[in-house]
């Protein structure tokens, strides 16, 4: 764990020896102050030397210009260095986020992902900046007060240095509760982050059902957990702290005292006594020093392990070997494919399904029958359990991932619109697409006449998920995406479940010409948009129930002819 830390350094290892540099020469100021007023004392003053009083006043005054000069490197460049030690991170996690599978997010809440890739990595960067600092810096004050202080009094020096010893135990025996505390206090953040997001992206069903006062309780209960939580967390950290002032404050007193009963019995002189005084002062500050990065390990380590605990997800990878798919003619072929969700649901049992180039299948049947696992599992969303998936008669985990993607098109029931303008959003299917090929995909999708009526154009701006639009406007914009795109294969899932009559005609025609010449796999619930498709297949728990055109599947007098009569009556009410 601790390797895979300090790799994050090698990028700004210049950056970061010039900071450790600085705090170096900042630590070796602090050495001068008790030194020189040992000198004053013990022989400026006594002996009259006013010139070198004034001299070495201006030196001390030179020392603190240049350690106020080293602090603002360390404060600036440090916490620069810091923050993109935490811009790598957010980079690598984020990466990785985008080539995990779906089964990742089906078990994981958003919240928790943000709270790992936002609030985790913010309390790494203060690891990593004030960690090592903190820790150079106390070591280095510590090792040249010892080693002065040992030039005017070894036995004196054992004595308050004998102390420490006591205040590290007492840190090690802490860092397990503390570390403890931190981590329950992370993971309910990523609680009520979770909370908080779902409750605001469903707020217009929450004023629509009158459930404001549910969702301030829901709130409030998570609210309260994350209080408990942090409460824990400080009574970890008040412990920690006063327990280590306490033995600080006995460091100071023991200084204090030891060091009176030896300029008492005359074995150091005031100017010593005043020097020990200042340097046990001196050096309780490379003590909190540790204390903290102490406190900063932990929190910090925590938050780098859960961070962890993200990049440990196995991504989707292409498998040995995998080729380009090229050069699509869409034949698709299911070979006894069996799949089952993480949760021990099994979806699909040993399905065989023949799909030849350029035929338009639909796929119906009760919901749980698992149309859209079908689709899922094409495109590899999901992998399948057993069985194997060919197009163009290879395995399609053969092919690059990438390459699968980009000759597949999806269409959905619930689409998913960035917050952007129209012209962003189009582009998603070809980000590299010049104007006048996103203008085709707007007026190939029938879009053309809405864009064309608003001030901005395709500049207009959609809002978040698309607030600013209606259903079929976000609908259209998504066939738009693929028609901009322009794969081999085509899905479309619940395209048109959530439309009006009038809408739904409207985005038929744009779907009817969006498939032509692919081959498409069409979902659907409302059986009279698919009674043209080449083939129909209805699927059932229990797999294919039905197979073959809508005439014949009505004359067959089963599960789709059930299907289409409910339907029918459905439409005509």
């Amino acid at each position: 764990m601790f390797l895979k830390f300090i790799r994050y350094y090698r990028p700004h290892i210049r950056l970061f020896i010039f900071d450790m540099s600085c705090a170096f020469i900042s630590a070796v100021c602090n050495m001068f102050y008790p030194m020189i007023t040992r000198n004053i004392i013990n022989v400026y003053v006594p002996e009259r030397m006013l010139r070198l009083i004034v001299v070495w006043a201006l030196v001390l005054l030179g020392i603190y210009a240049l350690k106020a000069a080293m602090v603002y490197v360390i404060q600036y460049y440090g916490h620069t260095m810091g923050v993109r030690i935490q811009l790598d991170m957010r980079r690598d996690a984020f990466s990785h986020l985008q080539r995990l599978p779906f089964s990742y997010f089906d078990r994981t809440q958003t919240g928790g992902i943000m709270s790992r890739i936002i609030n985790d990595t913010f309390e790494i960067a203060e690891l990593a900046h004030h960690g090592p600092e903190d820790l150079f810096l106390s070591i280095v004050m510590l090792g040249g007060s010892f080693i002065l202080l040992c030039t005017m009094n070894v036995t004196l020096t054992v004595i308050i240095f004998a102390f420490i010893p006591f205040l590290f135990w007492f840190a090690y025996k802490q860092r397990r509760n503390l570390s403890r505390t931190s981590m329950k206090s992370r993971a309910t953040i990523g609680e009520v982050n979770a909370d908080l997001q779902n409750s605001i992206a469903g707020v217009r069903v929450a004023k629509a059902f009158e459930t404001s006062e549910h969702e301030r309780e829901r709130f409030h209960i998570g609210n309260m957990s994350y209080a408990a939580a942090r409460s824990l967390q400080y009574r970890a950290m008040a412990e920690f702290s006063s327990g280590t002032g306490l033995i600080l404050d006995i460091l100071l007193l023991a200084t204090l005292c030891a060091g009176g009963m030896f300029a008492y019995y005359g074995l150091i002189g005031p100017g010593e006594f005043a020097a020990y005084l200042l340097f046990s002062s001196l050096f309780t500050e490379p003590i909190k020093k540790l204390i903290n990065f102490v406190e900063q390990l932990q929190t910090g380590m925590t938050g780098f392990i859960r961070l962890q605990e993200l990049m440990a997800e196995l991504p989707e990878a292409d498998t040995d070997g995998a080729i380009e798919l090229s050069n699509v003619r869409g034949e698709i072929k299911y070979e006894h494919v069996s799949f089952r969700y993480d949760d021990d649901r099994s979806v699909l049992r040993d399905v065989n399904i023949d799909i030849e180039p350029y035929r338009t299948v639909a796929l119906v049947g009760p919901s749980g029958g698992g149309k859209t696992t079908l689709c899922h599992l094409l495109t590899r969303f999901y992998e399948a359990e057993s069985g194997r998936i060919t197009i163009d008669g290879r395995d399609i985990r053969e092919y690059t991932l990438n390459s699968l993607r980009n000759n597949i098109g999806i269409v959905q029931q619930d689409t998913y619109l960035f917050a952007g303008t129209i012209r962003d959003n189009i582009a998603y299917g070809d980000f590299g697409a010049p104007d006048d090929k996103i203008r085709e995909a707007a007026r190939n999708a029938q879009l053309d006449e809405f864009i064309d009526s608003l001030p901005d154009g395709l500049d207009t701006y959609v809002g978040e998920r698309g607030v600013t639009l209606s259903g079929g406007q976000k609908q259209r914009i998504a066939i738009a995406r693929i028609f901009l795109k322009n794969p081999r294969i085509l899905i479309l899932d619940e395209a048109t479940s959530a439309l009006d009559n009038v809408t739904e005609t409207a985005i038929q025609c744009a779907l009817y010409r969006l498939s032509s010449g692919r081959t498409t796999l069409v979902v659907a619930h409302r059986l009279s948009t698919v009674r043209n498709a080449d083939r129909i297949i209805a699927l059932t728990e229990d797999g294919i129930a039905e197979d073959g055109t809508h005439d014949e599947l009505v004359e067959l007098g089963g599960l789709y002819a059930k299907l289409w009569g409910v339907g029918v009556k459905t439409e005509v009410a």
